[in-house]
């Protein structure tokens, strides 16, 4: 049975739920910051009032209905292992289902690295109330105090006579109870399933070939539709010639359509038929002229070039400011006044994007690869004039997001594609589609000024000039600096270096940008964390002493203890290269140190990473070094593979050939370890991605002499 094709009802009603089931879940009232938790009852056919997010039948069967998509970050099993760890549950004896997209669940995009940080205490509190209710039948069905009574592996026991209710046998009962305000959550210590690297449980069914993605729905009657989309944004129909493409067998309707990216329409032409194969050669048939006079067609090296002249000239928009770094740095004679470069970026996530919608009279159903079904649903509903609780989005398994599968573009195109046709549409994006298309990763330059004085870091002013995600999000420009100006620059940096600055001088083109994988940390650590290298040469001093000197926070010290021990950071040798650096994004640190050195061809290769991870609480170390892995294999293809580039205002890349992906044999042995403490929970699918691509170059610095400002660099060439 997929879950991608079960709703609540349904799912309620083959679980064979004839009789009552306890549902815990969390209402949002008014987009309360703490959930409350709701105890309703009913039968199978009955709806619930909430959304709940636990269910236990009457059989003892716990389901689970996740709130957030899954695209390989692992939410599937670490919300299942929190839910189970105080609920005193097997994992083998979870269901998990995708829920549908609803506001009773708050926000639901998965991004920000947000799924177990913006919940963990309530899945745990919600957890541990269930068990809390069902020992308290038990107890009074026994005649017992609740003390003489515990939980463990979907029962309920009496110590002293070894009695047993499985849950379902309490579940009816359980449901008359009020729910306790107040529960005892079990300590670290105490953790049977948390912080224990149990296996995923997803992965039989992604190995299998059991797991539904978006790409793999199908509906009865379903039609498949790809779209030649203007290749520039701004740019519209002029006309299109479809006599060719109606001769292909299996193309049923070509027709003209527009979606929104943003605030701007993208308009195009759809052609629709009986398979996506059919459909895609309708597609190269196809004759369009596009009209793409009105705006300025933009190419790369203008971008760049641009960006410069604006950081010599502009003092920006401030987004924070302390003491006076202007007056610092100008008295220096130490001052340090430099300029690095990030390249854009596509997200590329190995499953193209995709769509299915099914169009109704009343209603509006969709089913993909989606990261924030809540969104769409806003979306569609002003687009299409159709009221929120009308569209109902399904969320499949994602084979990978990285931001993209965020945005609604795709989902509109679905839609209006169905309502036009009458039947559920599948639209499927080429690699081309997606590359070419974007929206992208923003370039972005960075002027980095400082001082230093008796080997002190005495002052740091940093501008960042590139595309702001949130102008394109709202439509308009504003008289405010990027809020993400400063992301992934330590906040302990403050409290040593009395005199910093960040601003944002605006730029502006006509290419889409959004989010991006750890989203301007991806840039700014760069920039940030290798100039200060620089500055700690400029010092005279070693670049880990340096951190450790103005990271003064007990946290930022333990975290550079572990990473000198690991990486052997004192015992350097010569001819090996070491760089350093921490970056934090998402309430989680992390430090890298990467280690460099020359092959018999005088080549760099990278010999060995070490990323240390401070997220706080956590639920499962596999998942976390998977994700920071995954996060390194992401920051060295950016940093020395891939990007986009501009021409004429297209982009000049197409698919894998000329936007290169890092192979086995250019990955390096990554060694993650993570810190052990009680801090409250950070993320974890994102912040190992920042810090790569500084310790990398400063590792080559370290090696060669050479500093790198600008990415991508070719490693080979170095």
């Amino acid at each position: 049975m997929s879950n991608s094709e079960v709703s609540r009802r349904d799912f309620l009603r083959v679980a064979g739920l004839a009789g009552t089931a306890l549902c815990l879940g969390f209402y949002f009232p008014s987009n309360a910051e703490e959930a409350a938790i709701v105890n309703t009852s009913g039968s199978a056919a009955a709806d619930f009032e909430m959304n709940p997010w636990i269910h236990i039948n009457i059989n003892g069967k716990v389901t689970l209905f996740n709130h957030r998509a899954e695209m390989g970050q692992g939410s599937y099993q670490s919300v299942p292992q929190i839910i189970a760890e105080e609920l005193e549950v097997d994992l083998k004896d979870i269901d998990v289902a995708s829920a549908i997209g609803h506001k009773k669940y708050g926000n639901q995009i998965t991004g920000g690295s947000s799924t177990i940080r913006s919940s963990y205490k309530n899945l745990l509190k919600l957890s541990a109330t269930a068990r809390v209710m069902l020992i308290s039948v038990a107890a009074t069905k026994w005649a017992v105090p609740q003390a003489e009574c515990y939980a463990q592996s979907g029962h309920v026991f009496h110590k002293p006579t070894n009695r047993k209710f499985h849950y379902g046998e309490l579940v009816e009962e359980a449901t008359k109870l009020p729910a306790p305000k107040d529960v005892v959550l079990k300590k670290t210590s105490e953790y049977k399933l948390i912080r224990k690297p149990l296996k995923r449980l997803d992965t039989p069914m992604k190995t299998n070939g059991t797991a539904i993605f978006g790409i793999d729905k199908t509906l009865p009657g379903m039609l498949y539709a790809v779209v030649e989309r203007n290749p520039r944004l701004r740019g519209t129909v002029k006309s299109f010639d479809d006599t060719a493409a109606m001769r292909v067998p299996g193309v049923k309707k070509i027709f003209k359509v527009k979606m929104l990216v943003f605030k701007t329409y993208r308009e195009g032409v759809v052609v629709v038929a009986t398979s996506t194969w059919a459909a895609m050669q309708g597609k190269k048939a196809l004759k369009v002229e596009w009209d793409d006079t009105g705006f300025e067609h933009i190419s790369t090296p203008l971008i760049y070039s641009r960006q410069m002249e604006m950081l010599k000239t502009s003092e920006g928009l401030f987004l924070s400011k302390q003491g006076n770094p202007d007056e610092t740095i100008a008295q220096s004679a130490n001052a340090l006044d430099v300029v690095y470069q990030t390249p854009y970026q596509s997200h590329t996530p190995i499953e193209p994007v995709n769509c299915v919608a099914h169009y109704q009279a009343d209603k509006l159903e969709i089913w993909g690869p989606i990261q924030a079904p809540d969104m769409v649903q806003d979306y569609l509903s002003a687009e299409l004039k159709m009221p929120r609780e009308k569209i109902i989005v399904h969320m499949t398994f994602l084979g990978g997001g990285f931001g993209r599968k965020a945005f609604m573009d795709y989902p509109h195109e679905a839609a209006i594609i169905s309502r036009e046709m009458g039947v559920p549409i599948q639209v499927i994006w080429s690699r081309e589609d997606d590359i070419t298309q974007g929206p992208h990763r923003p370039g972005i330059s960075y002027r980095c000024q400082g001082a230093v004085e008796n080997g002190m870091v005495t002052a740091l002013k940093f501008r960042m000039c590139g595309q702001n995600n949130d102008h394109w999000m709202r439509g308009t420009k504003s008289n405010k600096a990027n809020g993400s100006t400063s992301e992934g620059f330590l906040k302990p940096y403050y409290e040593s270096i009395k005199n910093i600055s960040f601003a944002e001088v605006q730029f502006e083109t006509p290419m889409p940008t959004m989010w991006w994988r750890s989203v301007y940390a991806s840039t700014n650590g760069f920039a940030y964390e290798s100039f200060m290298d620089e500055l700690a040469l400029k010092a005279g001093k070693d670049p880990l002493a340096l951190r450790r000197e103005n990271l003064k926070d007990e946290r930022s010290q333990k975290l550079i203890d572990r990473m000198e021990e690991v990486s052997g950071w004192k015992k350097r040798k010569k001819n090996e290269g070491f760089g350093v650096a921490i970056t934090e994004c998402f309430a989680s640190t992390v430090g890298q140190i990467v280690k460099v050195s020359k092959d018999g061809n005088g080549k760099i290769k990278i010999d060995q990473v070490w990323a240390v991870m401070d997220c706080g609480w956590y639920v499962n170390p596999d998942i976390i070094k998977a994700q920071v892995e995954g996060s390194i294999v992401m920051a060295l293809g950016a940093a020395t593979l891939h990007e986009i580039t501009f021409s004429d205002g297209l982009v000049q890349q197409r698919n894998f050939y000329d936007y290169k992906m890092p192979r086995i044999t250019d990955i390096p042995p990554i060694d993650v370890y993570i810190m052990e403490n009680e801090a409250d929970a950070g993320g974890v699918g994102e912040p190992g991605l920042p810090a790569f691509a500084p310790a990398l170059t400063n590792a080559i610095f370290d090696l060669t002499g050479k500093r790198i400002r600008k990415l991508p660099f070719d490693l080979k060439a170095v």
